[in-house]
């Protein structure tokens, strides 16, 4: 899409702009050396891919989170194309661990890279149709998991990931689970497709940003971090269907 190369060259421009700012004054980058090192002895960095210390993401995780999508069958019939980064293994699975169940909320951003690369991939492929904005909808989260874990980490992923794509990228945490939906962990496809069935919901944000993904020019996309069975999807894409949103395709982080 045209905003994702208009995003490529603001990016370069900022970046070029920090480097010559940091030629002129790198006063506060001998602080942050200082103090990244006295954490460290309190609390030292581990890669979040390997374990391996002294990174919070070492290059050869980054080298190995970097796979173009591939495209998922769920066992959930879908109407929407599937695409998933890579599958949930390795670093990949560690990282989504770790950010979920272990508070690392840095890994946010190498994973929210690695779905804007697989967007821009995506892009490339004619998988998303020609738009002047993207719009993000994080899979739904029960309430509860996102406040025993800090925050949403699927949200956190889109967030990031719309820092590297630009401004022409929204993020929409508008999908909400009900609290009497059981955690899906173990159920077969056709348990949690009944465990899901009116438990998602539209809230939150309010009609202006519900407006924002229902305008034509407009490309939605559904993500999420794991796919195994495709059910929250399939009831997700229903919920916003219903809604008057229409999604175009759904990315996750990682396939079962």
């Amino acid at each position: 899409m045209d905003n994702h190369r208009a995003v490529d060259n603001h990016s370069e421009q900022s970046r070029a702009a920090a480097s010559a700012s940091g030629c002129r004054r790198d006063d506060g980058g001998m602080v942050r050396r200082v103090v990244d090192a006295l954490a460290d002895l309190v609390v030292p960095r581990l890669c979040g891919g390997c374990g391996r210390p002294g990174l919070n993401w070492c290059a050869h995780c980054a080298l190995l989170l970097a796979d173009a999508p591939t495209a998922v069958q769920t066992r959930v019939p879908l109407v929407v194309p599937v695409y998933a980064v890579g599958p949930y293994t390795g670093p990949r699975r560690r990282a989504i661990l770790e950010l979920k169940e272990h508070g690392r909320v840095d890994l946010a951003a190498p994973l929210g890279r690695a779905l804007a690369d697989a967007l821009r991939i995506l892009d490339g492929w004619s998988e998303l149709p020609m738009a002047t904005s993207l719009v993000l909808i994080p899979a739904p989260t029960r309430k509860l998991s996102a406040r025993r874990r800090g925050g949403d980490p699927v949200t956190a992923i889109c967030r990031s990931a719309a820092a590297h794509l630009g401004s022409a990228v929204v993020v929409l945490p508008i999908l909400t689970t009900s609290p009497w939906a059981r955690d899906s962990a173990g159920l077969s496809a056709s348990a949690r497709s009944a465990n899901l069935a009116g438990a998602i919901g539209i809230g939150g944000r309010g009609l202006r940003e519900i407006a924002t993904a229902r305008a034509g020019d407009t490309a939605v996309v559904l993500v999420d971090d794991v796919v195994t069975t495709g059910a929250t999807a399939a009831e997700s894409i229903r919920v916003l269907d219903r809604a008057g949103i229409g999604v175009h395709l759904v990315l996750v982080i990682a396939a079962v």
